[in-house]
């Protein structure tokens, strides 16, 4: 069927759903398995439900279902990609199709770094006003219907809720059952899906008028009152965010301030200067809605994406309270999902440019220092995928090494951990450095989680001691992943602990003798592996139940 499979290709792709007819038609079907996301939702610190203002990223580009619509991927050169997850909550697929079901590569990179992700469900000019008028201005069985609906929908493809978003005028008998159908659908996502979500776009009155408020307000809070979250309009000015976050009161997170990264209408800032906007929101200590962040990519054009994403996501970073990797084990190879040619064990297996964002691995934080310090992906060379991350610095005059921060970890320390890293040293003298990794621990009594600045310093610096041979377990482990170094230095460490949690993992890049004259470096990552030596089993776990459906033989 032309829903579930490209007419031309016969490849399995995305799909949404137009009007009211095919939302209420829908029911699971065989076709669908590659459509459900196989990732599930990792945890992270701190947790989607603290108090600390959220940063919520809302996807729209030229309609939407463009390349990323072909689940096992394509060949598209310079494709959009996103990988800043570190600093983002939630992220939402928008698209102008009345039922907007992401696309499963999108939940799946995002469940893999911890981010929920949201389908949309939106209603425009006449046709939304007909729409809304058959399911809203009837009985209490039609709305509900549609909201048992839209919450099945999202148990069954796994992504974690709903951006409702209703552009169009209504009746008073059409507004009048809005807040109940709000209250159903949240009700009915909380109990789908763990973790869901519901959040209402700022467009509608209660009074049925279509006018955007730019604020939470006595006309819409009616609708915030009945779901998880507000996402405002973006022509908003400071005195907007002063009364929102007085009738917000103790739900002042839950209202996401719309910033529109292209700056269409009357508004503080979009493009370079965004962080003008995002300044002014945490100012207010509200939540922030990033609406199409893809202009770095649709207005600055694809040959310099990834350089411009990384200036703009860097300009912000001081605004986005980052999160905390909070389970082991952590193994990534930084791929981004992408590429100009595929890696396998250090050596190119293919030439070609391909995209499959359900192949993105972990993301780091992507540090920067401004002249001194930055991170960025390199698509020339990889270990495994189609990318390593490039660390590029300096190390000054008065001193011997830099840490790199990659991670921010928030967990009991195990016993025992068995650290791994793939790494290559560029530049014309790559033998005055030496490449390890540091760990950073705090003391168990003092984890918690807060704001952007509550978590205490760390008071362990640990260097984790240098395997000449990894013990038995882990030697098997690592044979079983890899056949041959192909230029990359592959050391093991281990590392002891009692009685903390961990805190940060870096890369430490050391000169061999002080040097009065600062000294640049590169350095390629191509994996990092954190395990709990407990867990490193001497028999990887044999796959089970494996089935094989819809073969045709040729």
């Amino acid at each position: 069927p032309a829903r579930y499979f490209d007419t031309t290709t016969t490849e399995p792709i995305s799909f949404f759903l137009s009007g009211l007819e095919e939302l209420l038609a829908w029911k699971p079907d065989s076709n669908d398995d590659f459509n459900i996301s196989s990732v599930p939702l990792a945890k992270r610190q701190p947790p989607l439900d603290s108090k600390r203002p959220r940063t919520l990223v809302c996807h729209d580009m030229r309609g939407g279902y463009i390349e990323d619509r072909f689940i096992q991927g394509s060949a598209t050169r310079n494709p959009y990609v996103f990988y800043h997850w570190r600093y983002i909550d939630i992220f939402v697929y928008f698209s102008h199709h009345t039922v907007t079901i992401p696309p499963v590569c999108w939940t799946n990179a995002a469940h893999r770094n911890g981010v929920p992700v949201l389908g949309t469900f939106i209603t425009e000019w006449t046709d939304g006003e007909k729409l809304c008028e058959a399911f809203l201005a009837g009985g209490e069985e039609s709305y509900r219907t549609v909201a048992e609906q839209l919450a099945r929908i999202a148990q069954h493809f796994r992504f974690d809720g709903w951006l409702v978003n209703l552009e169009n005028k209504l009746s008073a008998a059409a507004v009048g059952n809005l807040p109940h159908f709000l209250r159903h659908l949240t009700a009915a996502v909380h109990r789908a899906v763990p973790g869901g979500l519901v959040i209402w776009y700022d467009s509608i009155l209660r009074n049925g008028a279509l006018r955007w408020q730019n604020e939470l307000n006595d006309e819409n809070r009616v609708f915030f009152d009945a779901c998880d979250g507000l996402f405002t309009n973006y022509n908003w000015k400071e005195e907007h965010l002063e009364r929102t976050r007085g009738l917000a009161g103790q739900r002042h997170t839950d209202v996401y301030v719309g910033v529109d990264v292209f700056a269409r209408g009357d508004v503080i800032g979009g493009g370079f200067d965004t962080d003008k906007s995002l300044r002014l929101i945490r100012q207010h200590g509200l939540s922030a809605a990033i609406f199409a962040p893809g202009w770095v990519y649709e207005h600055l054009g694809e040959e310099n994406f990834l350089q411009n994403e990384d200036k703009f996501w860097g300009s912000l970073a001081e605004y986005l309270p980052t999160h905390s990797i909070c389970t082991l084990p952590l193994a990534t190879s930084f791929s981004l999902g992408m590429g100009t040619s595929r890696f396998l064990d250090g050596k190119e297996e293919e030439n070609g440019p391909w995209y499959d964002l359900s192949a993105q691995e972990i993301q780091p934080l992507y540090p920067e220092r401004e002249g001194r310090l930055s991170t960025s992906c390199c698509l020339q060379d990889a270990w495994c995928g189609g990318s390593s991350l490039k660390v590029q610095g300096t190390i000054p005059p008065s001193e011997e090494r830099v840490a790199v921060r990659l991670f921010s970890l928030q967990m009991p320390a195990p016993r025992k951990l068995f650290l791994t890293l793939h790494y290559k040293l560029e530049g014309p003298h790559p033998d005055e450095f030496s490449v390890s990794l540091e760990l950073t621990t705090w003391d168990s009594g003092i984890c918690h989680e807060g704001n952007i600045t509550s978590l205490p310093e760390p008071n362990g610096r640990h260097h984790p001691r240098f395997l000449p041979a990894p013990p038995p377990s882990l030697a098997k482990l690592l044979a079983a992943c890899h056949r041959g170094s192909n230029g990359w230095a592959r050391p093991c460490y281990e590392l002891e602990l009692q009685d903390c949690s961990l805190r940060d993992l870096s890369l430490l890049v050391s000169r061999h003798q002080p040097s009065p004259r600062e000294t640049p470096f590169t350095c390629l990552l191509g994996e990092v592996r954190v395990l709990d030596a407990a867990n490193v089993s001497t028999s990887p776990p044999q796959v089970q139940s494996l089935t094989a459906s819809q073969i045709w033989w040729q």
